[in-house]
């Protein structure tokens, strides 16, 4: 009898070379630009979900995430499925062990089992989950301590990291080594050897491993791990793991293969090449993609093979390919929070934001929290806040004692004091942020003060 086939999907990067339609609060795997069968709207989440359940029926799959993810990925994504949530972001290879750990303590996983291990947002064919169970079948077969999945080139490619396999033949075959982004003329004579691109399919039998993670802690259980996250390595399970052990092996993928993570790769994808309010001179413009979600019309003559993206986080006018290359200037650029983002309670939208002589900031914030949520309790070091709720009902704590909220209320909250707000119904308020320091970090977060939300 075949073993339960366990799926890790990661899903923790925000996608800045998308930017600035990507970013922390929404990440370019939960953005509904591609189309299914039959012409709807899908993210790249919603996409995968649909062929896992199609390709490897009766999966039990699970989803690595961050903190800001997890409200996206419930909206997009019904049915069973486990949640692990990092408690902080630390890479690809503490992810994968507090995945592998909540496989045993909270899934009934056994240490037998075999796990792969793969990207959330991969654009591929049906036939590349039908390699996924070969994975599996590699692992259940004893080929190798960590089986991969490679992709055959379609050209020398500068952006991809490359297996080497050894001279051995069949499939799986064992890794000789690995070459991270070469040169076009290293990844020719790479190709030229066998190797494949590196798509981030990882397979392993659990315990294997739930071993090496015995080997930076012991661990009593699963929320001990957690609690602990911070002492395990911030590294990638590339380098941490499969690069560092003995016996790899990998398995070839002939199909195609996306990683639609700029906006060259996206653009050639999507539904439409114009969404919002855009007018495009036909005449002077070719190969031209243009998103706009602000409320004011966008117009664009002259350009070719571009990207004109305009959001309230930001506007990028681009080449598609030079579009790759942009995460240092986004990082230069880009303010340090979204202007926008769905939370597990609700959703928030930045409106103004002003800067002063003396150094002091303010930013205004539209906050909507559903019925029945809250905004967990919180303090921040350096900034005041004030809230006037503008509709709903609920009850706000601050410092410890509990008091109720209508529309017209107004809370002031001194730096350092704890609060925090619980919707009896919908509530929409305005958060206005005083302070020298205005930033996402500046948040200290307690948990939910009335328990878990109704």
């Amino acid at each position: 009898m075949r073993q339960a086939i366990h799926i890790i999907l990661l899903s923790g990067g925000s996608g800045s070379r998308l930017w600035p339609l990507s970013n922390d609060a929404r990440s370019k795997q939960f953005l509904k630009v591609l189309r299914d069968a039959n012409g709807n709207h899908v993210s790249m989440v919603q996409r995968t979900f649909d062929q896992i359940e199609r390709v490897v029926p009766g999966a039990d799959v699970t989803v690595a995430t961050c903190a800001t993810q997890v409200r996206a990925l419930e909206m997009q994504v019904k049915g069973h499925y486990a949640e692990v949530v990092e408690p902080e972001r630390r890479d690809t290879a503490p992810a994968i062990m507090l995945a592998c750990e909540h496989l045993l303590a909270k899934q009934g996983a056994g240490l037998a089992d075999p796990v792969i291990v793969m990207p959330i947002d991969s654009y591929v064919e049906d036939a590349y989950f039908q390699k996924v169970a070969d994975v599996a079948s590699a692992i259940e077969a004893n080929a190798a301590d960590i089986v991969l999945l490679g992709v055959e080139p379609a050209y020398p490619s500068e952006k991809y990291g490359y297996i080497v396999p050894s001279e051995s033949q069949g499939s799986p075959r064992m890794v000789e080594c690995f070459t991270e982004k070469p040169n076009e003329a290293k990844a020719s004579e790479l190709i030229g050897r066998g190797a494949l691109w590196n798509c981030g399919v990882f397979g392993f039998r659990l315990g294997y491993v739930l071993d090496i993670l015995s080997q930076y802690g012991s661990y009593t259980s699963y929320e001990d791990l957690q609690s602990r996250y911070a002492e395990l390595p911030k590294n990638s399970f590339d380098y941490e793991v499969v690069e560092t052990a003995e016996s790899v092996a990998v398995i070839p993928y002939a199909g195609s293969w996306k990683d639609l993570g700029t906006w060259n790769t996206l653009t050639e994808e999507m539904g439409e090449s114009v969404s919002g309010r855009v007018s495009i001179d036909e005449d002077s413009c070719s190969d031209v993609h243009a998103i706009n979600e602000l409320g004011i019309p966008v117009v664009i003559a002259g350009l070719h093979d571009s990207v004109v993206v305009a959001t309230p986080d930001g506007v990028l006018v681009s080449g598609k390919e030079e579009s790759a290359h942009i995460k240092s200037l986004v990082k230069e650029a880009a303010e340090d929070r979204p202007m926008q983002g769905a939370m597990t309670w609700g959703s928030y939208r930045v409106v103004d934001s002003g800067s002063y002589r003396d150094g002091s900031r303010t930013i205004v914030k539209e906050i909507f929290v559903r019925a029945g949520s809250q905004i967990c309790e919180q303090s921040h070091v350096n900034r005041s806040e004030v809230w006037t709720i503008v509709s709903g009902e609920g009850l706000f704590s601050l410092a410890g004692r509990e008091r109720p909220v209508v529309a017209g209320s107004v809370v002031e909250i001194p730096a350092g004091v704890r609060h925090a707000l619980l919707a009896r119904t919908d509530i929409n308020a305005i958060e206005i942020q005083l302070g020298d320091i205005l930033v996402e970090s500046d948040s200290v977060r307690y948990g939910n003060h009335w328990g878990e939300s109704n």
